[in-house]
């Protein structure tokens, strides 16, 4: 196989696994980011493998929900009020996204592609060079009412179609699987496929494997140009070099569509902002739970316990919306009565910022203007979850190997809504 010199803009976890699999491949990479690689959504995510997730963002309900929800500021999905083409075109196809055709066609391509993720993630934990925090403790799905039971039963009867083993649990079984932290619940549905970890624990530990490996990291260095020719993308230019390349693979997540216009090619995402709150007191919290009213994600991470959530389309901004910050506050409190979280505690909270593509669905592939680049971004809520995936996918296109799984579902020129 011949060698190839790959640049890689942008260094999440999308960005940093397809420098390993590539850096494996033999072909000599550099991950290039404007930051420091200390922060940003693979920094403050719930650290969630989720096989569970099989229904896309994009599904059945979403709008009738979205338009309750979206400008009330402290809801779960909130749309910041503002005239924006490019918002105004992703939510056309967003609305068109959301059938019940979509999600039948969407969920196997979902579930393999978490499937081999997970795989890849705890392939990854056996290695020596790695030493990261992953437990497989499945994820409990809990809720308060009626209704949510109902709908999280309509997911759990087509995820058990498709495989995975599903079990619903009263107050007092979930208390005995978590007897340390008694929730406030009228039951939950336990998801026994999925894992999680710390990601700030991960992140730092792939970053320290790919430079003993001899990726070159370009931080602190925003892309401002690229040199192309026909069809071909010949070099990265930055405020202090251009970078000759044979491959180059856009990993950028939500500044993926403006970065990708100066190639005149048009992909819609959007940035989707999460926060997080981490809780460092003991809360005796040990298996993951998603509050289904409040959609808020708990995790119990290496030292502490993380509470996340909600989607914010407010344009690329880190501004904390301290209304949604108390939300997230309020909901762990009303679920798990014996936790409350601090004043400081919500003053030190982060957000990062998800790239939404408008059906849900990751873009991996090739788009057909250029023979040599490579897009592997729009992972949505999914992000950490598909990272090894994801590298591992485009260093398979990029070594002209057979996938791992078939990847037309996330083509960057797929058609929404059908």
């Amino acid at each position: 196989m011949t060698q190839k010199k790959i640049v890689i803009i942008g260094g999440g976890i999308v960005g940093l696994c397809t420098a390993y699999y590539l850096n494996k491949e033999g072909h000599e990479v550099t991950v290039v980011d404007k930051g420091q690689l200390k922060s940003g959504a693979s920094f403050v995510n719930a650290g969630y493998l989720t096989p569970s997730h099989i229904i896309p963002l994009a599904a059945p309900g979403m709008i009738s929900k979205g338009f309750r929800w979206m400008f009330k500021a402290s809801s779960p999905f909130y749309i910041q009020p503002r005239l924006d083409k490019d918002l105004i075109q992703w939510g056309l196809k967003f609305m068109k996204s959301c059938t019940p055709t979509h999600v039948q066609q969407s969920m196997q391509a979902i579930l393999t592609i978490n499937l081999l993720s997970k795989q890849l993630f705890l392939e990854m934990q056996k290695q020596p060079e790695f030493d990261f925090h992953l437990e497989t403790k499945g994820l409990l799905m809990a809720y308060k009412t009626s209704q949510a039971e109902k709908e999280e039963a309509e997911v759990a009867v087509q995820a058990k179609e498709l495989g995975l083993k599903i079990d619903q649990l009263g107050p007092e079984e979930v208390l005995q699987k978590q007897p340390l932290a008694p929730m406030n619940i009228a039951g939950a549905y336990w998801y026994e496929s999925d894992a999680h970890s710390t990601p700030e624990v991960f992140m730092k530990n792939i970053i320290g494997v790919l430079k003993n490996a001899g990726v070159n990291f370009i931080l602190e260095n925003e892309v401002t140009h690229f040199t192309t020719q026909g069809r071909t993308v010949k070099s990265v230019g930055t405020a202090q070099e251009a970078l000759e390349l044979d491959e180059l693979v856009i990993a950028s997540g939500a500044w993926s569509e403006s970065l990708l216009k100066s190639l005149g090619i048009r992909l819609s995402v959007q940035a989707g902002k999460g926060y997080r709150i981490n809780v460092s007191q003991p809360t005796g919290i040990t298996i993951p739970s998603i509050l289904l009213e409040a959609k808020v994600a708990v995790t119990p991470m290496q030292g502490f316990t993380r509470f996340g959530g909600t989607m914010e389309l407010s344009g690329i901004n880190h501004h904390i919306n301290t209304k949604r910050v108390a939300a997230i506050a309020k909901a762990a409190s009303d679920y798990y009565p014996h936790t409350s979280i601090t004043s400081e505690e919500r003053t030190q909270a982060q957000c990062g910022l998800r790239p939404l593509s408008p059906d849900g669905l990751p873009f991996i592939g090739r788009p057909s203007a250029y023979n040599n680049l490579v897009l592997a971004t729009g992972h949505s809520m999914m992000g950490w979850s598909l990272g090894p995936a994801t590298g591992k996918l485009v260093a398979e296109l990029i070594s002209n190997q057979q996938t791992s799984m078939p990847i037309d579902p996330f083509s960057p020129e797929r058609n929404y809504g059908v």
